[in-house]
């Protein structure tokens, strides 16, 4: 039947245009933005997952920069430590060079005075992002004799990473660097326990309750017998003077404490020769290390001898303390490049979800231009249908 009302092949080939232009429309859509999933109406599924995705990327990219952080601190840090070892050395240098007979001690202890400030400019100056790492409060007590300080160690964190779980939860990781005597060249708190204020140590003595300390060179050794073969711990009828090769007697045979004997600790203390760290020891006045190493009598070369010793010991701590920045700094390098390569493989993942294949949609897209073409030509041919009716009444 044929209708001037209705045009059946007219509402068909529309129908189909509209069909094509929405089709059209869409990978337009894809061609312009790159995109094959755009947005939550495309693919609810994919969009969240690449959504969250991007989400992570972007906190992978806050831990990148934050490792670059951490990497100029170290990188300072090492920078100072390296330089401080340089000046120790030549500090140790000039130590050996006093030794020689005749050689003016004080001409030599101007250059070490200068080579301590220096010392102290390089570990004023090592800091990067208001930190420094050479030089911070690692000392709790007092630093006197019997009482050493505790050491206290200060944690730095550099953010590491972030990671999300099965379940969803995100924790965001941390590289830690523990900072203590063994690293820190300067105890800002004043108790001495950094490697370059760090002062020599007599040998340990066994302390009392009393808070003395006995050796057999005063009255009490007079008084106890030495014995030969007694033990250090609790309960023992000896105990021994630590380092000084004697031993005191504070109780008999049987186990009944002598009278008027101390009682001991079953634990050593450490005493300091005060003057004696790298920062502040004189050649010039080596009596009185003399004196704070208890070694009356000993020539000045025996002294010397034991400052030597100790420069020595403290720049084998600082070269240890530099190693060991180097490992952080090893570790930090190796993180980036995991970041790096982490982010690079959630992009990958993101795009195989969302992202348009240009090839594809190309092709999709001229199929579409030329169907689209098709239905104007067929909407005009039903659309002629009805002008056919006007010669019927000619």
């Amino acid at each position: 039947m044929t209708s001037i009302l209705t045009n059946i092949a007219a509402q068909s080939a529309l129908q189909t245009l509209r069909t094509i232009g929405q089709s059209m429309e869409q990978t337009q859509g894809r061609v312009s933005s790159g995109l094959r999933v755009g947005s939550a109406s495309d693919n609810a599924a994919y969009w969240s997952i690449a959504t969250t995705m991007r989400s992570d990327n972007g906190a992978l990219s806050a831990v990148q920069d934050a490792l670059g952080l951490g990497s100029a601190k170290v990188d300072t840090a090492y920078a100072g430590m390296e330089s401080a070892i340089d000046v120790v050395k030549e500090i140790k240098n000039k130590l050996v060079a006093s030794r020689e007979a005749g050689v003016d001690r004080a001409k030599i202890q101007e250059e070490i005075d200068q080579l301590q400030d220096q010392l102290k400019s390089i570990t004023d100056s090592a800091s990067f992002s208001g930190e420094n790492w050479l030089k911070g409060a690692i000392g709790q007590a007092s630093a006197t004799a019997g009482n050493l300080a505790t050491d206290v160690t200060v944690n730095k964190q550099i953010v590491g990473s972030f990671t999300r779980d099965s379940a969803g939860n995100v924790k965001v990781q941390t590289i830690n660097i523990a900072l203590n005597s063994s690293n820190v060249l300067i105890d800002s708190s004043g108790n001495g326990k950094g490697i370059l204020d760090s002062a020599a140590l007599k040998a340990n003595v066994a302390q009392w309750t009393d808070g003395a300390f006995y050796t057999a060179t005063t009255s009490l050794g007079a008084t106890f017998s030495e014995g030969a073969n007694g033990v250090w711990s609790d309960g023992a009828d000896y105990y021994k003077q630590v380092d000084e090769g004697k031993w005191l007697q504070v109780t008999t045979a049987a186990g009944t404490a002598l009278a008027g004997a101390p009682t001991p600790l079953v634990t050593t203390a450490g005493v300091y020769a005060g003057g004696t760290s790298i920062l502040d020891l004189d050649i010039t006045k080596l009596d009185a290390a003399r004196t704070a190493f208890s070694m009356a009598g000993a020539s000045d070369e025996a002294v010397l001898d034991k400052l030597i010793s100790h420069v020595d010991a403290q720049l084998e701590a600082a070269i240890s303390a530099a190693a060991d920045l180097g490992s952080v700094a090893m570790r930090l390098d190796l993180q980036e490049d995991f970041v790096a390569k982490l982010t690079d493989s959630l992009d990958s993942g993101i795009g195989r979800l969302v992202d348009a294949d240009m090839n594809e949609e190309s092709t999709r897209l001229k199929a579409l231009q030329t169907q689209q073409q098709l239905g104007i030509q067929a909407l005009s041919i039903a659309n002629t249908s009805s002008e056919n009716i006007l010669t019927l009444f000619r």
